[in-house]
């Protein structure tokens, strides 16, 4: 989860750079967009860290399957999607990311997305 007070394509890249240079070159190789204009600077992101890049298709929310999964649980935490998200704080972002990590998943053979992310 990234905190991304702004919706420009400037701030979200910004963003997406400054978490992406945490980890070592070749971690991820790939990463999806959805349409939207906060992501027109994609061949930043994917020139700098070598990665895939894919767009979903318009309309077609189960080319996002784990996205839209994690939206809803983060609905569920108070993240409303009526909710004003630009003026969200960062602890209170850190605080539910935290929660979401830290639940063991079936799908990971009951350990949580923070333990297998951890093994790699």
């Amino acid at each position: 989860i990234l905190n991304v007070h702004s919706k420009t394509a400037t701030s979200v890249i910004q963003h997406l750079q400054e978490w992406l240079a945490k980890f070592p070159p070749h971690y991820f190789k790939s990463i999806t967009f959805d349409n939207g204009k906060e992501f027109a600077d994609w061949r930043a992101i994917a020139n700098q860290f070598d990665l895939q890049t894919y767009f979903a298709e318009v309309g077609a929310p189960n080319q996002r399957g784990l996205n839209e999964n994690n939206n809803g649980l983060l609905r569920r935490d108070g993240l409303h999607k009526g909710r004003d998200l630009r003026h969200l704080a960062d602890e209170e972002v850190a605080q539910i990311m935290s929660y979401r990590n830290n639940i063991p998943r079936k799908s990971l053979g009951y350990q949580t997305p923070y333990e297998v992310f951890m093994k790699y």
